[in-house]
């Protein structure tokens, strides 16, 4: 009887964490606020899963922005530029760190040489709400972000690496 009420007792607490849990992830790692203006300063593709560059490249033929800014880091994209949008800057480089920070402080820099006041991110669900995070450090201007698909059988790896590397961003890791 008495484990039967020490059960009981840890049972309302354990699923009331485990709802919210459930809740937080579908709202920070897989359905995050999305939308963007008419038009930004820059389009920026930061590299890692899904497919990415259609996104971009569509924003670019949408003259949504006049530069576009691929990141080829190490975890994500890696290959050729893709080619350029007329009318559209293309700007391809390689972060360093080759992680989201890296691309964060690229962006920062070029974002304060160029006077910009708004970019879009190119990135995945997972990486959304960390991206803006990081983002945020070494940008003061609007971000905004879109989406590229991903294949759903990669998804309860990335919620996995998207809630480790989301908090490694909040609490480890909190310069730009």
């Amino acid at each position: 009887m008495r484990l039967y009420r020490v059960l009981r007792r840890l049972a309302i607490p354990a699923a009331v964490f485990v709802l919210v849990f459930t809740a937080a992830t579908a709202r920070v790692l897989i359905w995050p606020a999305k939308g963007m203006p008419g038009h930004v300063d820059a389009i920026v593709m930061m590299a890692g899963p899904g497919d990415r560059v259609p996104v971009a490249l569509r924003l670019a033929r949408q003259r949504r922005a006049a530069v576009l800014i691929v990141s080829q880091g190490e975890h994500g994209y890696g290959g050729p530029c893709p080619r350029a949008t007329a009318g559209v800057r293309l700007i391809c480089f390689s972060p360093d760190p080759g992680n989201t920070r890296g691309e964060a402080e690229f962006v920062g820099r070029l974002a304060k040489r160029q006077g910009w006041h708004s970019v879009v991110l190119v990135t995945s669900d997972e990486q959304d709400t960390r991206a803006r995070v990081i983002t945020r450090r070494c940008f003061s201007g609007s971000i905004y972000v879109e989406t590229a698909p991903q294949p759903w059988y990669d998804l309860p790896y990335q919620v996995v690496y998207g809630w480790g590397a989301l908090f490694k961003a909040l609490f480890w890791v909190r310069g730009c």
